[in-house]
């Protein structure tokens, strides 16, 4: 799984992401992840369900099947502008998201700053790998403005570690320019996203992030975009606060 995003407000301070190890205590003091019938699975079989799912995806798996082509989708409508997906083409798109991973702000979390070949080397596993995790551009009325990671959580390793269901997906994000940190863009971009995914991907119920749970910015611009904390999850470089947006309550929160 990819490594730490700016904030999920990100127009506050970065936040993160990162592959889990564990669980801690939820919202309500109790430990584990979620008050759910998962929760009767061993730490043993989720990992043996994901190591099967992801096998599976290796054998039958090809770029668009699992997760589609974000870049057709609808545009969405939102109070920052229209915004819209649209895959990483390196040759096009190289540059750009090498200079937005040198912005400090940006590298504390994600460590990728340097040449542009640091950046490469963390996007071709995604373009050349079976289509479980797609970057793409944010797009806010025709400017690239953002980075976004679409995923599938519970194909990722992350599903090791807390009680994934089939088609979770997940996301990492970035906002690229100054300009727009700082003035909501990020909640309203996390909202829009997760309608996309949820509009576009029917087979999906949730879609999930982990942002630094340090990153109090970050996680209260997930719960403004209508995901709930589920839990507290150790990853190898944080402590991750999960988020989850459910498909059931989303005309709710």
């Amino acid at each position: 799984m990819p490594p730490a995003e700016p904030s999920a407000e990100p127009d506050a301070v970065p936040a993160d992401h990162g592959t889990a190890d564990g669980s801690g205590s939820s919202a309500d003091g109790s430990t584990g992840v979620e008050d759910t019938l998962d929760l009767e699975l061993t730490e043993e079989l989720l990992a043996l369900i994901a190591e099967g799912r992801s096998a599976g995806a290796t054998r039958a798996g090809a770029p668009g099947e699992l997760l589609g082509d974000p870049g057709a989708w609808p545009p969405s409508a939102t109070a920052a502008g229209e915004f819209a997906l649209l895959p990483v083409r390196p040759e096009r798109d190289l540059a750009v998201v090498s200079r937005w991973m040198n912005d400090p702000a940006v590298a504390a979390f994600w460590e990728l700053a340097g040449p542009e070949s640091v950046t490469a080397d963390h996007l071709r596993p995604q373009l050349e790998g079976d289509g479980r995790s797609i970057p793409c551009l944010g797009v806010l009325d025709g400017t690239p403005m953002s980075y976004w990671e679409i995923y599938r959580a519970d194909l990722d390793p992350l599903a090791r570690h807390y009680p994934a269901r089939p088609h979770d997906t997940g996301v990492h994000l970035l906002i690229g320019g100054v300009n727009n940190r700082g003035r909501g863009v990020g909640t309203t971009l996390l909202r829009a996203v997760a309608d996309l995914v949820l509009d576009n991907l029917p087979r999906c119920g949730r879609v999930v992030a982990e942002p630094d749970l340090r990153n109090t910015p970050s996680v209260s611009a997930f719960l403004s975009a209508g995901f709930r904390f589920s839990a507290e999850v150790d990853l190898p470089d944080k402590r991750a606060a999960l988020m989850i947006r459910d498909r059931t309550y989303r005309a709710q929160l």
